[in-house]
């Protein structure tokens, strides 16, 4: 694996679907009740376009981007009704990984960069502190201006640990963006478990 051929010196870690357990279904049944249309139709319309993408770089506020969820799922709902849905993916923190992470700090430093919104991140940071408190640093897309996958993005949140992007070993649960991260020149490692964080650090001597 890439992530074997330089000495690591950092580790950043994704923090939807690798140490807080996210469903996007969730929202939509949150929604249902607000909507004219199925399930079924609603999960149709279910995308990561531009408005959302620019939400997540912080763009745009919240009641714009409201409105144009608003728009997409049919909703006739409060902010408060839309968000209370948009929070409702956030499903609980996944223990293992934040556990191994424990482990590793005693060796390395821990970073996070998390593609996720002011919305987002207010609700996870209150409901989940231990997420918070595992790592040195956050980085998160909506306070630095950019997101994964994009090379600039890993490049500037590698310039503010202060390390070469190949010293840095990235965990994600999408590979377009353990992709996007080895464009950058980092090490990475595409999670569907627990067990890939660590085998990762098994491989590079932390465990």
């Amino acid at each position: 694996m890439s992530h074997a051929t330089y000495p690591t010196q950092a580790l950043l870690f994704d923090i939807g679907g690798v140490v807080i357990e996210v469903d996007f279904e969730r929202a939509l049944h949150s929604w249902a009740p607000l909507s004219r249309l199925s399930i079924d139709q609603m999960r149709r319309r279910l995308a990561v376009d531009e408005t959302y993408q620019r939400y997540e770089k912080g763009e745009l506020d919240a009641a714009v981007y409201f409105d144009h969820l608003r728009a997409i799922f049919a909703l006739d709902g409060s902010d408060a009704d839309i968000a209370a849905g948009w929070n409702a993916i956030l499903v609980g923190e996944i223990s293992e990984a934040l556990a191994l992470i424990d482990v590793a700090r005693r060796q390395l430093p821990c970073f996070a960069f998390s593609n996720t919104s002011h919305t987002h991140h207010a609700a996870w940071a209150a409901d989940y502190p231990r997420v918070v408190g595992a790592f040195e640093q956050l980085y998160l897309s909506f306070e630095i201006g950019q997101r994964k996958p994009d090379r600039s993005a890993f490049e500037t949140v590698a310039q503010q640990i202060g390390t070469n992007t190949d010293r840095i070993l990235f965990f994600d649960d999408m590979q377009e963006n353990v992709d996007g991260a080895r464009a950058a020149g980092m090490q990475a490692v595409r999670v569907r478990s627990p067990a890939d964080i660590r085998q990762a650090l098994v491989d590079i001597g932390v465990l």
